[in-house]
């Protein structure tokens, strides 16, 4: 087993959260991967061949300092840092990301973001809804486990299987879709490895499957709705999925270029070994990669937190964009990068900025959109949306319009049987 072990960020709330990334294990709960692939074989409905890799920045990161700036304004609200011309006219970031405004032609950055709460939680970032909407039914799904539900826990791919949707480190969850729809986490959660064990070759695995097919062929004698057939269906692409090997393959960075990995900064900072390894699992068919980065609660200390965060952070995903682009998967990869909300516009006593979710940003790349623009503004002090507010839920349903999932007309039926739109406010964004 593989671990790979991030950084402990406690957020105001007392919360602890470390990442963490043990390789090895595949399933959820009880339910092994044969299960998972059982449970759901719904076709795909209009799908695209597009994918998502969900970044969630976990604390609420300063839409001032890094997407928003406001040199103009007041030094209690402008802060320490200076804007930098990116390589799109008009379209100004943070001096900490000059490898990102080297290729703001590939991402926009909506500034005139509404429509979410203050709470410390990726709910928002993860579906568009708050944490405590359809609670006591376990909320909204993810988008990852959205696309799951529409198009099946598992992909085929030219080399074999692999999982819909991928959660790196432990942030996501299915909502009321339940478990089956749940992220595969590859953390040893489950107990069905990637790989085969050492003491079972594939003969000896032929063998086993021979024994199993000639078993259910007896049983199915008495199987009238054929079950039994189905059942051959998922456990074959279970073993697929194991016997192919690709998705431990992309999991297994020792495979990648040591020249790449350097690019991605992984010396300087470890979480960039997410952003490397979502490349390599979309390459090997996965459709959903989520993962947090980095602490964002930064109610003092802030311009001192940032100039740690914000390098790293610009060469992870700058070098993302760009590997992505180089493997001819950028048009059809999505990119979202958000938190829970933004930061005040004035600096505290203690040079922090406290929560503040009347403004924020959302980071959107790649995925055959329109780029290299910054839509909509906050007024002079960046308390505001200005120009064309632009609601949480609206992105979500451009994004899903994007993948293939019409937002007007896709519904998912709750546990008490109701059906439930995606989200609420479904207007899209032209601009994109």
């Amino acid at each position: 087993m593989l671990t790979f072990f991030g950084k402990r960020n406690r957020l105001c709330d007392s919360t602890s959260r470390r990442s963490f990334l043990q390789i090895g294990a595949a399933g959820v709960g009880g339910l092994t991967l044969a299960d998972l692939l059982r449970l759901e074989s719904q076709a795909a409905t209009g799908r695209s061949k597009k994918s998502v890799i969900n970044i969630f920045l976990s604390g609420g990161p300063t839409h001032l300092d890094t997407f928003d700036l406001k040199p103009e304004a007041p030094s209690e609200i402008r802060g320490e840092f200076k804007p930098i011309a990116t390589n799109c006219a008009g379209f100004d970031i943070s001096e900490h990301f000059p490898k990102l405004a080297q290729v703001a032609d590939k991402f926009s950055v909506i500034r005139s973001l509404t429509g979410i709460s203050e709470e410390h939680t990726n709910v928002q970032s993860d579906t568009g809804w708050p944490e405590n909407t359809l609670r006591s039914i376990g909320g909204h799904p993810s988008i990852g486990s959205v696309m799951s539900k529409m198009w099946g826990p598992a992909q085929l791919t030219a080399q074999g299987s692999a999982p819909t949707f991928v959660d790196l480190t432990q942030t996501s969850k299915p909502g009321f879709l339940g478990q089956v729809h749940g992220p595969f986490v590859p953390d040893g959660v489950g107990r069905q490895n990637l790989s085969l064990n050492q003491q079972v070759t594939l003969n000896r695995l032929d063998d086993r499957k021979a024994l199993l097919a000639g078993l259910n062929t007896a049983r199915q004698g008495v199987d009238s709705r054929g079950m039994m057939t189905a059942l051959d269906s998922f456990t074959e692409r279970a073993v697929n999925l194991i016997t192919s090997g690709e998705v431990a393959k992309a999991l297994d960075l020792r495979r990648e270029d040591p020249r790449l990995l350097e690019r991605y900064g992984v010396e300087k900072d470890q979480q960039n070994q997410r952003m490397i390894l979502a490349r390599r699992l979309i390459q090997a068919g996965t459709r959903c990669v989520s993962f947090s980065w980095g602490g964002w609660d930064t109610h003092g200390d802030n311009f001192n937190n940032m100039r740690r965060q914000l390098p790293n952070l610009d060469n992870g995903l700058s070098t993302l964009i760009q590997d992505l682009d180089a493997h001819g998967l950028l048009n059809d990869t999505i990119i979202l990068m958000s938190g829970e909300f933004g930061r005040t516009p004035r600096i505290n006593g203690g040079a922090g900025r406290d929560h503040w979710a009347r403004a924020g940003f959302f980071f959107v790349a790649g995925g055959g959109f329109r780029h290299g623009q910054a839509i909509g503004s906050t007024n002079r002090l960046g308390e505001v949306p200005a120009t064309r507010p632009i609601h949480l839920q609206s992105i979500f349903a451009t994004v899903y319009k994007q993948l293939g999932i019409d937002p007007d007309t896709t519904t998912l039926i709750d546990p008490n049987g109701r059906p439930q739109y995606l989200v609420d406010e479904r207007k899209l964004i032209a601009e994109l």
